[in-house]
């Protein structure tokens, strides 16, 4: 079976790193720390963190720094699926390039294709998934879309909230979570990396009954 595309969105640079908009790369770099160096569920264990987000990855010439993993272990204690873990090195509205390109490159089927993203629709520290649909005013996910010619891959979207008062959506996400954010912040990026696992593992329908619910 063909290995899974995990793929965190983001601005590359360290100006932009700890943005609002950054969140996907930074669920991506959870993971990769978990599990990057095989040592799967130890290095999961304890307080949550937020990883420097290409500290366990590498540059891939197709514009994108990955690492490829097993994510997580199954019954029984085997290895879980293959996953090539990716973030790519464009600016968030140039996305789509990297992700065909990491798609041919593994023949990684869109089906097995994940996107995780920041979401201005979604309460802040909010963990959601979907297959397909629109794109939400989102540049990262539109440039995909065109790219792909096609909206019907899964993603896992993090809630950052709407801005306050008349401030620019544009402007908001691209600002450095609040302090009382950044408080609460690792819990959001753990929460998603675990909703990354449990979709490729179990399935859409499972995760999100599990992250769904009240």
């Amino acid at each position: 079976m063909a290995s899974w595309l995990v793929v965190g969105l983001g601005n590359p640079g360290p100006r932009y790193a700890g943005n609002r908009h950054n969140v996907g790369a930074m669920v991506v770099g959870e993971l990769a720390r978990r599990y990057a160096a095989g040592s799967g569920a130890a290095a999961s264990s304890g307080a949550p963190v937020v990883t420097t987000t290409l500290e366990h990855l590498k540059a891939h010439k197709a514009r994108a720094h990955v690492v490829a993993v097993r994510l997580g272990t199954l019954p029984g204690g085997a290895p879980g699926p293959a996953a090539t873990l990716a973030v790519p090195a464009a600016y968030m509205n140039e996305s789509g390039g990297p992700v065909k390109a990491l798609l041919q490159f593994y023949s990684t089927p869109v089906e097995q294709l994940v996107v995780v993203h920041d979401d201005l629709d979604l309460v802040a520290g909010t963990v959601r998934l979907k297959l397909g649909g629109g794109e939400g005013g989102h540049n990262g996910l539109r440039s995909i879309s065109g790219a792909m010619g096609s909206r019907d891959y899964l993603r896992v979207r993090v809630g950052i909230g709407r801005p306050p008062g008349r401030m620019d959506p544009a402007d908001f996400v691209l600002r450095d979570f609040s302090s009382v954010e950044r408080a609460e912040l690792p819990f959001t990026v753990s929460d998603a990396a675990d909703a990354v696992e449990m979709l490729v593992q179990q399935g859409l329908l499972a995760a999100q009954q599990r992250f769904h619910s009240p």
